[in-house]
């Protein structure tokens, strides 16, 4: 009977572990980087042992830091969670070593699955149908297009989509070279590329003594960055016997390497079959919708199965549900998915009935950092058919209060309402096609103002004086407040004075109550509620204040804009400015102040939250400064170089450009995007 667990892991996954470990009367202990020391995950610990250091290679990379920290903390075994060291064969060795019990699969069994070119052997000889590898000297244009991956490759490192036979020795080249630096291995193949096919998935449980259950399928299609952002059990529109046939192959791949605990083994369904992508050999992002449908507790059967219990002759039968997941991500999906990082001063998911669930690493209060994945959450609905957990969902992040950095919460709700998905025509190509119609600014149908407006009254002058609603016989200057909408940049001014018959200045716009951040505005007849809650930010040197509006089915923040503009420092024309805090990881090769470079040119690569980000020159023209060099830290605005255009004036500094990454960032086949992860803190797909 195990007593205390180690999660080797942090965040979201380490605080679902210890929920069940709670349950089951086990202890629990957590290990955290210096950056982590006040995170949730250590909060919620009964015991927790420090990693010194913030990066992931000094921390929770580190495997003989961590047995070390298991032994110190009385755990007797330890569970690796999801990503980091969950998937390394030596690590899991070198618990087992120390005496401890390890919660996952054999050792051998990880390294049988942990080069996908080895992997795609043992499962072509165990009757799985896959995609045949092709020769890289014997690729046509016929073939095209392919993808190279990585043999050891994970979260996308060392991947590339190769549309032009011309392209294709170069990534090569390429995608060896970071796979090298990402997993100290080089190796690379190439296969077919499936533009719209369907990331399909068999939830494993298996015993290690005979025992092998699947508990359904899921389907992953919808991915950013080839990462997956809203999930679903069941996989629709697959039919049974697709179905049927996905379990078969996957209790054969449970079987060819012995497999003991939860697994997944992932598919490409395309032209009504499937293939065998590569399969996880550890618990997955997305398992809780598994759990939805089948009224099960995965992590409690993990820890099961490490205390050597057999399963029953035959799995729990579904309930019937549907659950789909969305993940919540601090990131600028207009941006290209940029990462954001500062204070989540306020993090509320409405919790209503029994079909919503929230697995999060984050508390109101707890700060976002640049080490890190920016997931904030996975919001889980179930209902009673797949149109009632899609609407659930929305609705509950609609609802959600976020007070902090920019999130995808409104691509969520879009995604999850928007008709093809609804129609179950999710394919890996869906924000291809789709992105730049999620992320539009919303239709203006007057509550932008509205709400621009409910938070001047809420947070301006004219309230304090006047009080609720109050009014004057005599006339006087409009009160004016000036705010900047985010992530979209619309600016507002709002002039206001409250009189018996209303706000001058908003026709048909009545006051009806404002106090303690509520304030209720009649429009046109209608009542419409908003809560108002501004945070400061300049005196912490976190930026300028910000103003969060929430309504039952909109959320805005606004900047508020001083009246009279500060100085600011003054910028060289085309100036570009870091639009994100990171550290330079590289500059282009050879590049220098005085070169001559074109709009789109790669000058150097940020890395921010597991991610590299591409930073390109906006314009052709002179590169006239430089002030970027590999392992500098920067901030948000810090100066990166000057481009002097061709021909042309530029005004002042602009936020750098961010483009399309090297590599892109899974193994599932999808179009490229715009950065790449650069550890393994994420599941990789």
């Amino acid at each position: 009977m195990l007593r205390r667990v180690l999660v080797a892991n942090r965040g979201e996954i380490a605080c679902r572990i210890f929920r069940t470990c709670r349950e089951l009367g086990i202890a629990t202990a957590a290990v955290y980087s210096d950056a982590d020391a006040q995170a949730l995950h250590v909060r919620e610990a009964d015991t927790a042992v420090r990693l010194a250091g913030s990066a992931p290679g000094e921390t929770y990379l580190r495997g003989d830091l961590l047995v070390r920290a298991a032994l110190a903390a009385g755990a007797d075994a330890v569970h690796p969670g999801y990503g980091f060291l969950s998937e390394n064969a030596e690590f899991a060795r070198a618990v087992l070593d120390a005496g401890l019990v390890w919660i996952g699969p054999p050792p051998a069994a990880i390294e049988a699955m942990a080069y996908k070119t080895d992997a795609k052997r043992i499962m072509r000889d165990a009757g799985l149908t896959l995609f045949d590898a092709l020769d890289p000297e014997a690729v046509t244009a016929g073939d095209l297009p392919v993808l190279v991956k990585a043999s050891a490759g994970g979260g996308g490192r060392g991947m590339r989509v190769v549309r032009e036979l011309d392209a294709l020795p170069g990534e090569l080249k390429a995608a060896s070279a970071e796979a090298e630096s990402a997993f100290g291995d080089g190796r690379v193949f190439v296969e077919p590329y499936v533009e719209r096919g369907r990331h399909v998935e068999v939830q494993i449980l298996a015993d290690g003594q005979g025992g092998v259950w699947t508990l359904g399928t899921r389907d992953c299609s919808l991915q950013r960055r080839h990462q997956k952002v809203v999930e679903e059990a069941p996989a629709p529109g697959l039919g049974e016997a697709l179905e049927r046939e996905m379990e078969r192959a996957a209790v054969a791949a449970a079987k060819a390497i012995d497999y003991a605990g939860a697994g997944t083994v992932e598919f490409l369904v395309a032209d009504g079959r499937a293939y065998f992508l590569e399969m996880n050999t550890r618990l997955q992002v997305e398992h809780p919708v598994t759990e939805a449908v089948f009224d099960i507790d995965l992590v409690a059967w993990q820890l099961r199965v490490a205390e050597g219990a057999r399963l029953p002759e035959a799995p729990p039968a579904p309930s019937g549900r549907h659950a789909i997941e969305a993940r919540l991500y601090a990131e600028d999906p207009a941006r290209g998915w940029a990462p954001q990082a500062g204070v989540l001063h306020r993090f509320d998911v409405p919790l209503d009935g029994d079909g919503i669930r929230v697995d999060s690493g984050y508390a109101g209060g707890d700060e976002i950092g640049v080490h890190y994945d920016p997931m904030l959450a996975k919001v889980v609905a179930h209902g009673a058919t797949r149109a009632e957990a899609a609407r659930r969902l929305a609705g509950a992040l609609e609802r959600t209060r976020i007070h902090g950095p920019v999130t995808n919460r409104e691509l969520l709700v879009r995604s999850l309402r928007h008709p093809e998905f609804l129609a179950g025509e999710v394919h890996t190509g869906f924000y291809d096609r789709h992105l730049d119609g999620l992320t539009a600014r919303a239709d203006d149908d007057g509550m932008d103002r509205c709400a621009a407006l409910a938070a001047a009254l809420a947070d301006g002058q004219g309230r304090s004086r006047l009080g609720v609603g109050g009014w004057r016989n005599l006339p006087s200057a409009l009160q004016t407040k000036s705010y900047r909408s985010e992530p979209d940049g619309a600016e507002f001014e709002v002039g206001y004075r409250i009189t018996r018959d209303g706000i001058e200045g908003h026709p048909g716009v009545r006051l009806v109550g404002s106090e303690a951040g509520r304030t209720v505005l009649e429009v046109d007849g209608v009542r419409h509620e908003f809560h108002v809650v501004r945070h400061g930010g300049e005196e912490r040197g976190r930026g300028p204040d910000r103003v969060f509006v929430d309504s039952s089915t909109r959320a805005w923040t606004f900047v508020a804009l001083p009246r009279f503009a500060d100085p600011v420092e003054q910028r060289a024309p085309g100036s570009l400015l870091a639009p994100m805090p990171g550290t330079v990881v590289r500059v282009a090769d050879g590049l220098a102040a005085g070169d001559a470079v074109r709009a789109g040119t790669p000058l150097l690569w940020l890395e921010a939250m597991k991610m590299e980000h591409r930073i390109v020159a906006p314009v052709t023209g002179t590169l006239t400064a430089l002030h970027a060099a590999p392992g500098r830290q920067v901030e948000v605005g810090t100066l990166l170089a000057v481009v002097e255009p061709d021909g042309v004036s530029v005004p002042g500094g602009t936020a750098a450009d961010v483009s399309v990454p090297d590599g892109t960032a899974a193994d599932a086949p999808n179009a490229a995007t715009d950065a790449a992860p650069t550890d393994a803190q994420e599941d990789p797909v």
